[in-house]
């Protein structure tokens, strides 16, 4: 699902908002977390999951077209860790699946 297709869909199941306002509520909601991951902090969506940043230390890579090394810096990189109620409903229909 892309954005546009998430603002299409809120907006379907609130007829009562305009979608010009259902695209401003998203932006905000993800401007929210770009910034509060962009200070380190983490954010969590009770259900849903976690946003966290974590740490990369530099390290030696190799340029895979030529096989040479390459120096890679060091980098923060957003982390997702999905929540219980997600993982149960994600992993529902697996356990009837496995059976047959």
């Amino acid at each position: 699902m892309t954005k546009s297709e998430l603002i299409l869909q809120l907006a379907e199941q609130n007829p009562h908002l305009y979608q010009r306002d259902v695209e401003r509520i998203v932006a905000t909601v993800f401007d929210v977390i770009t910034d509060a991951l962009a200070q380190g902090n983490r954010v969590e969506l009770r259900g849903f999951g976690a946003f966290s940043v974590k740490e990369r230390r530099a390290r030696a890579g190799r340029n895979p077209r030529t096989g040479e090394s390459v120096n890679v810096a060091a980098k923060r990189v957003p982390y997702f860790k999905t929540g219980k109620e997600l993982r149960e409903r994600l992993n529902a229909d697996d356990t009837s699946q496995s059976a047959t």
